[in-house]
């Protein structure tokens, strides 16, 4: 899951930022409401942990210019402002949960995974597809009940393409969901885990479509 992170204290931000990468995430952290504001615009994202006491734009702003521009993208709302007249005027502004400083990292991972799950129209933990078994709380994957090993950057590209079923995903798209801005991209990383994870699962997984990008054939019954 690629997350953007608009966390203006350094300690919290960092650790945050630390802890999320630990867990599987791809994150990219941005320090005010302005920074959050143009990475909105030109980033894709799956979701966004949004401090409301941002300098330059207060989130609040931030998060209600991202809602009426009619974008459904998961937000959780972090913040040290407890009354609960702020969580009601945070929620009435678009946002999907609401976490109050101090926080526990598996209990914001946790609310995280639940928001994009309702975005994706999915009420279970796991992503289920024939025979696999995807669970990206465990990041763990079964196929016809045998667990399958895979590598953090394999399991990003497939949970990409099983969450977005029926969507060509683009290259460019699966490196994004794999790097954040500060890490470099090889140029045939895509490709690799491409080829590993047919090894593993199957040549017919994952379908090739020439010069736009990949994807998994949705099914019709699960």
């Amino acid at each position: 899951m690629r997350i953007l992170l608009a966390e203006d204290d350094r300690y919290l931000g960092e650790g945050l930022a630390l802890g999320l990468k630990q867990l599987g995430h791809t994150v990219d952290w941005v320090k005010d409401g302005m920074a959050a504001e143009q990475a909105l615009s030109t980033e894709n994202l799956d979701a966004v942990i949004l401090d409301l006491g941002l300098p330059r734009q207060d989130g609040l702003h931030v998060l209600q210019k991202l809602r009426k521009q009619g974008k459904d993208l998961p937000v959780l709302v972090l913040t040290a402002r407890d009354a609960v007249e702020q969580r009601i005027e945070g929620l009435d502004s678009g946002a999907d949960d609401y976490v109050v400083k101090p926080f526990d990292l598996l209990e914001v991972n946790a609310r995280l995974r639940a928001i994009t799950r309702r975005r994706e129209g999915r009420s279970a933990s796991v992503i289920t597809y024939g025979d696999l078994v995807l669970n990206p709380a465990a990041r763990s994957l079964t196929k016809a009940g045998e667990e399958i090993m895979l590598g953090a950057s394999e399991f990003a590209v497939l949970e990409s393409l099983l969450t977005h079923q029926g969507r060509i995903l683009s290259r460019q798209v699966l490196e994004e969901a794999l790097y954040g801005w500060d890490e470099g991209v090889e140029s045939n990383a895509v490709e690799v885990y491409i080829h590993h994870l047919r090894k593993k699962l199957g040549k017919d997984l994952i379908r090739t479509v020439r010069g736009v990008g990949y994807t998994i054939q949705k099914l019709v019954h699960q």
